[in-house]
């Protein structure tokens, strides 16, 4: 594993344990080079996985820490336990490793995360359906929260 920091090739691992969830490894690594301390995750992949954007020309990589961020930018300063997000966030890549396609459109994987949000907390549900569903103007958003009050009643 390289490090972070200097760049060097050849670290070490100080300490290795399963996270809260079990879902990955945790591994303490030490660079001898300069010394630095940093933390690394590793994680079962069951099948590589690509996202084929809105138009259907383009195509890339699946990126786990990119879901991640998104669905943390819409939890940004909610009171949600870190480890429920985390436990969210592996639900859904398992559900979309197991869905037996290797190609999977990107509509798809927001779907999956409003529904995932909905459950989790309705500010955040709303927060990513306005940048998902590409909300214009405030009308947008009554229109939404709207539609969400009826369905609840």
């Amino acid at each position: 594993m390289r490090c972070p920091f200097c760049g060097a090739d050849d670290t070490q691992v100080k300490d290795s344990r399963p996270t809260d969830d079990r879902s990955a490894i945790r591994r303490r690594r030490y660079c001898p080079n300069c010394a630095a301390r940093f933390t690394t995750f590793e994680r079962v992949q069951l099948r590589e996985l690509t996202v084929v954007k809105k138009g259907g020309t383009v195509r890339e990589p699946f990126d786990r820490d990119k879901l991640a961020r998104s669905i943390y930018v819409a939890l940004r300063k909610r009171p949600v336990e870190a480890e429920r997000v985390e436990r969210v966030i592996n639900s859904l890549v398992r559900q979309l490793e197991s869905a037996g396609e290797t190609e999977i459109p990107s509509g798809v994987i927001g779907e999956h995360v409003m529904e995932a949000l909905a459950s989790l907390d309705q500010v955040a549900y709303v927060r990513f359906a306005s940048v998902y569903r590409n909300f214009r103007e405030a009308k947008d958003f009554g229109d939404f929260v709207g539609r969400i009050n009826d369905e609840h009643e």
